[in-house]
């Protein structure tokens, strides 16, 4: 039996429309549960690293633990470029199943491992927010890549969720354990990302790290999340250009910044619950 949505996501900055919670919050009932593993956090340098002579920025210095190349390299694009425009951000990389957090000057605040949309593409299906659970097959459960304007709110379930992708429904939340079959506290314990594939598009990552490290991230508001793609190259999905290059070559390059569209704070119907 669908459920549905009703009151209001309540955001940091304001109140949000209500609106589909999390793509796997259909299943009613509260996690109890906390994973038997989690990874601690990886840390980098605790200040972004700045080349007197280029006058370029990075996230971080010499080797990233946990990170691959294309995190390392959009995490120094957005801080040379200052596309996050000056909030925290998010980097999730679908391709080795993991979430990056950073504050908005760069530094680290923590790495875990996450589940993401059963099938693998960057592609959001239209209309997929308004949809049922009986009415999305396998195909139509991708976790979108891109660049998204997110903000903590409220799903139906009573739970509080980073909404990534708010019109599709995607969000960044804990780990669901309703559904034992589904094992995804051993999913995300596993050593491998080959069996992080299981949600319907939205991103979960272990309880304490959501509590400890997300929520701190974007307790005073927005922030950046950045979806790597896995069907198309990163630079092509965000313009991004190489920071080291850049430095080696000392050419000027105009920061642009895209503008930080808020989620409107007017209200607006109730939709259903995915």
């Amino acid at each position: 039996m669908p459920l549905y949505r009703i009151g209001i996501v309540a955001l940091s900055l304001g109140l949000l429309p209500p609106h589909a919670a999390a793509l796997d919050d259909a299943v009613s009932g509260k996690s109890t549960s906390s994973p038997p593993h989690r990874s601690a956090p990886t840390q980098w340098a605790r200040t972004s690293q700045s080349n007197a002579t280029s006058g370029v920025k990075r996230a971080a210095a010499g080797r990233i633990g946990g990170a691959s190349r294309d995190v390392r390299h959009l995490a120094d694009w957005v801080v040379d470029s200052g596309d996050n425009a000056g909030l925290p951000f998010v980097i999730v990389d679908k391709t080795n199943a993991r979430v990056f957090v950073f504050d908005a000057s760069g530094r680290i605040q923590g790495t875990a491992p996450a589940l993401l949309g059963v099938t693998r593409g960057d592609h959001t299906v239209p209309g997929i927010g308004d949809r049922e659970l009986s009415d999305m097959p396998p195909e139509t459960r991708t976790t979108p890549a891109g660049r998204f304007v997110a903000a903590r709110g409220m799903s139906t379930r009573g739970e509080d969720v980073l909404w990534v992708d708010y019109e599709a429904g995607v969000s960044l939340h804990r780990v669901i354990t309703t559904l034992p079959e589904e094992r995804r506290l051993q999913r995300l314990a596993s050593p491998t990302p080959l069996d992080n594939r299981i949600s319907y598009g939205c991103i979960n990552v272990p309880a304490r790290f959501y509590e400890k490290v997300v929520v701190p991230a974007f307790e005073r508001g927005n922030g950046i999340v950045y979806v790597l793609p896995e069907t198309r190259p990163t630079r092509e999905v965000f313009g991004s250009y190489d920071v080291d290059k850049r430095a080696r070559h000392q050419d000027p390059v105009q920061a642009q910044v895209a503008p930080i569209a808020g989620a409107s704070t007017d209200q607006a119907p109730p939709r259903q619950e995915k």
